[in-house]
């Protein structure tokens, strides 16, 4: 299975980032290998839309799931229709993420978790 995990840097020592859409970077692992690829070319300077635009790039990477500790609204709503299951990251390291995503430990979100922050910084 491919996750992405919203992250701080570019690799599994590397702590989750708190904001999904504008994330430094995106760690999408290979739950089964632990292979993994930082993808740091993000949205997060987006002016607008960054939620979803992190969303649209994480579809095309074919992740299975995502762990944030936060999602808003139209980052959500595009996972939910395109039936990508989004959970709750712990306060840790992206390996610890995926550690306690395979024991099934990690809450599903099944509603934003904030309001989206439309372009704000």
């Amino acid at each position: 299975m491919k996750i992405a995990i919203s992250s701080e840097g570019d690799n599994l020592n590397s702590n989750v980032n708190s904001r999904f859409g504008r994330a430094r970077y995106f760690i999408v692992v290979d739950t089964e290998s632990m292979n993994y690829k930082a993808i740091g070319k993000t949205a997060a300077s987006s002016a607008g839309g960054a939620g979803t635009k992190a969303a649209q790039l994480l579809l095309d990477e074919g992740v299975d799931s995502i762990i944030s500790s936060n999602v808003g609204p139209n980052a959500l709503e595009v996972f939910q229709a395109a039936g990508i299951s989004v959970y709750k990251s712990i306060n840790d390291t992206i390996e610890k993420n995926v550690e306690e995503f395979k024991k099934g430990t990690l809450e599903k979100i099944e509603l934003p978790t904030n309001n989206g922050h439309h372009g704000e910084h």
